[in-house]
């Protein structure tokens, strides 16, 4: 599992690991850490670091201390003030192993300058109690390396970043590659932030799992080995049904395609029985092109009272539903949603027009045992009030499922899961994803986990790290033209070959 801390609760927890092994042990282990990812990061022998006063810039210089002697190796550093113990430790291991210490630069020539023909720049500036604005002496540094045309590899967090909200100062460092120590801040996942982390890596520095578990879940992150323990695996001997049997209740004749691929990602996730509802005018083009699943229709004549009666009656055959992608934004279909969903006794994920005709009505979702997954403008008109912005996004989201107790994922370049106890953040994904039709892959797929026995909370996160690991996939395979139909066939694929962890693991 990997952890994720504020960085209140990474002071309290450092705290109490300096008290439990020392808090130079652990600023050694975390040189090591930091070393060895660097070792596979850049070619070349001429490392910098950037080290601030704190202990922050300690860990640069423990890094340097842990890499070949050969490389020609420099720290430019802020000097002055009171160093911990373990930062003077790590600096005299450092001289030792012949690192050469340089002042920090203070302006744009002198940084330009010093950091010229560098293979790789680590920065140590500043950890997460940095507070925005940074002091100007350091931008220099900052430019310098964002310019430099090096390998930049962020300790913690980029300098210049907001390790709880995801704010990004006027000058922030733009890293290849960040290696959060212990535990990963929420900024890191966070937007704008996001842009500015690189390849994120999280790494064990030697602090007891139990430590960084005292500290009360406020946010949680899916690595590969939790999503694998999470996700169903079928008996030997599951029949058809038993494997999972969602109801997909999409589609109309403008959208058929979303039912198409809603019903997609709910087999390729493992379904084992689909069955799709659907209006009869969207029948005929959905039975073209879903062989595998069962399309049935939902009366377009008499009253909507009758057309849920018939719903509920198909859904006695079923593990679950999804409903939403694709149906009618008419009064007579809201009705028919409306009264299906009020009745129905199944987990339920509901996404895209069924949320349109639940804005006025979250009262029927109360006590429910579903999901709900808005973009930004279905939030707005769910929640009230304007789309997010992104610094906004988690509190407003914190407020709205705290308000109407309805588990809610909302969608973004960090999708956001919460049920009123964890914060959930979404670490892989692609920008790949922002097309058409790859929302109604995503319900189709949180539609089977709820079949198969997950509870809303895990079917959503689970699925949520799945859609991504899949739209990753396809964005390696295919540098532009991702569409929403190469989702369902790149599940399989995009699944984690492994769980093992170790001391370093690659979040994304």
């Amino acid at each position: 599992m990997i952890r994720v801390l504020t960085p209140q609760q990474m002071r309290a927890a450092d705290t109490r690991a300096c008290e439990a092994i020392g808090e130079t042990a652990l600023m050694r282990t975390a040189g090591k850490r930091i070393a060895e990812i660097c070792a596979t990061c850049a070619r070349g022998s001429r490392v910098a670091a950037l080290a601030g006063p704190g202990n922050n810039g300690g860990d640069a210089f423990a890094a340097l201390a842990e890499m070949p002697v050969s490389s020609e190796r420099v720290v430019f550093a802020r000097t002055g003030g009171a160093l911990s113990p373990a930062r003077r430790d790590a600096e005299r291991r450092a001289r030792e192993t012949g690192v050469r210490v340089a002042q920090l630069p203070e302006s744009p020539d002198g940084a330009r300058e010093a950091l010229r023909g560098f293979d790789l720049v680590l920065d140590g500036l500043f950890g997460t109690g940095a507070r925005l604005p940074l002091d100007d002496a350091f931008v220099p540094s900052i430019d310098a390396a964002n310019e430099a045309g090096a390998t930049v590899v962020a300790i913690d967090i980029p300098s210049g970043i907001d390790a709880l909200t995801g704010a990004v100062g006027a000058n922030a460092i733009r890293a290849s590659v960040t290696i959060a120590l212990a535990a990963l801040k929420p900024g890191l996942l966070l937007s704008p932030a996001r842009d500015c982390v690189g390849e994120l890596w999280c790494a064990d520095i030697g602090i007891d799992d139990s430590i960084l578990a005292a500290e009360h879940r406020t946010f949680a992150a899916l690595d590969a080995a939790e999503f694998l323990h999470l996700l169903p695996q079928r008996s030997y001997d599951a029949d058809k049904r038993g494997a999972g049997a969602p109801l997909v209740v999409a589609g109309s004749a403008q959208f058929p395609g979303a039912a198409v691929l809603c019903a997609r990602g709910a087999a390729r996730s493992g379904a084992g029985y689909v069955t799709v509802a659907t209006s009869a005018a969207a029948a005929s083009a959905l039975r073209a092109h879903l062989i595998e699943q069962v399309v049935v229709t939902i009366g377009d004549e008499g009253s909507p009272g009758a057309a849920a009666d018939d719903l509920l009656a198909i859904a006695r055959r079923a593990s679950s539903v999804a409903i939403g992608p694709g149906l009618g934004l008419d009064d007579r279909t809201g009705t028919i949603v409306r009264e299906f969903c009020r009745r129905l006794d199944l987990p339920f994920v509901a996404d895209a027009s069924a949320l349109f005709h639940f804005a006025k009505h979250l009262d029927i979702l109360r006590g429910k045992r579903c999901v709900i997954t808005p973009h930004a403008g279905e939030f707005a008109r769910l929640a009230g009030g304007t789309i997010p912005l992104p610094a906004e996004r988690v509190e407003r989201l914190r407020a709205f499922v705290e308000r109407t107790g309805i588990t809610t994922l909302l969608k973004g370049p960090t999708t956001l899961v919460y049920d009123g106890t964890t914060m959930h953040l979404n670490a892989p994904g692609t920008s790949a994803l922002a097309t058409a039709g790859t929302g109604d892959v995503l319900t189709g797929i949180i539609g089977t986990l709820l079949g198969q026995g997950l509870a809303p909370v895990d079917a959503a996160r689970a699925g949520a790290y799945w859609h991504a690991l899949a739209g990753d996939r396809c964005a390696a395979q295919r540098r532009v033209g991702v569409v929403a139909g190469d989702l369902p066939e790149t599940l399989a694929a995009a699944l984690p070959e492994s769980s093992a962890g170790g001391p370093l693991v690659r979040v994304r």
